[in-house]
């Protein structure tokens, strides 16, 4: 499993989203508070998207463990934004440990990352594959399952709304692989969306910002959990969870 988190608001630097408070992003990597069975902790990499004017996006992603990368301290606190998809990995077995496996995985204005894991992977996903442009399937990023996930949502992103794609790809991998863990975080700069499929996520939303974590990063009592098998939409003052 992973960890990860979707910040929109005031513009703050990547380091501080990615070390804000008591339970930071950061000290998931090494202290998660609720992996639920899904490793002990996040040291095989870690990454972040950033957007800046319009829907332009930017990304740093390391193979490292996060605390071990100087990029994080140095280039990242000069680095600035509103709008911030970061995210650390726990590989699974038998997955790859390289920067390109991981997220966030950026196309276009989007930003996508995957807590979880498909059931039976790679054999379940034939079927689902099938779906799938050739060329999409030949540019996989990575040999992961993670990986393929976006591909599936990015896919269905060209013709529906993200609240739609995320439910069909949640339905498709569920149906096709069960026992899948799904916690997917989606980000166009300007809203998030995400989901909860046998995994732990919470969410801070006041009229001045939204974030969308793993974990709470804090002991602020505004957080709040959202159910298993939910879909969530969260902008600043706005938040929506509905359930799959």
């Amino acid at each position: 499993m992973c960890r990860h988190l979707g910040y929109l608001g005031p513009t703050r630097s990547v380091r501080e989203v990615i070390t804000a408070g008591e339970f930071s992003l950061l000290r998931q990597s090494w202290d998660p508070r609720d992996m639920r069975g899904g490793g002990t902790v996040n040291a095989d990499g870690f990454g972040a998207a950033w957007w800046g004017s319009g829907s332009t996006i930017s990304r740093y992603r390391s193979a490292q463990p996060i605390w071990s990368d100087p990029v994080l301290p140095e280039m990242l606190s000069r680095t600035r934004s509103h709008a911030i998809v970061a995210a650390v990995r726990s590989a699974t077995v038998g997955m790859p440990v390289e920067r390109s496996a991981c997220a966030p995985f950026v196309s276009g204005h989007w930003a996508f990352s995957l807590n979880g894991r498909i059931a039976g992977w790679p054999e379940t996903m034939t079927e689902p594959a099938r779906r799938l442009p050739v060329l999409d399937l030949l540019g996989l990023e990575a040999p992961t399952d993670s990986a393929f996930v976006w591909l599936l949502v990015r896919d269905a992103l060209r013709e529906h709304s993200p609240e739609v794609a995320l439910m069909q790809v949640t339905s498709l991998i569920s149906d096709a692989a069960p026992g899948s863990r799904l916690n997917m975080l989606l980000g166009d700069g300007r809203q998030l969306w995400a989901t909860t499929w046998d995994h732990s996520l919470s969410a801070l939303v006041d009229d001045d910002r939204a974030v969308v974590s793993s974990e709470p990063y804090d002991r602020n009592h505004e957080w709040k959990a959202i159910p298993d098998a939910h879909l969530v939409t969260a902008r600043p003052g706005h938040l929506i969870s509905t359930p799959l």
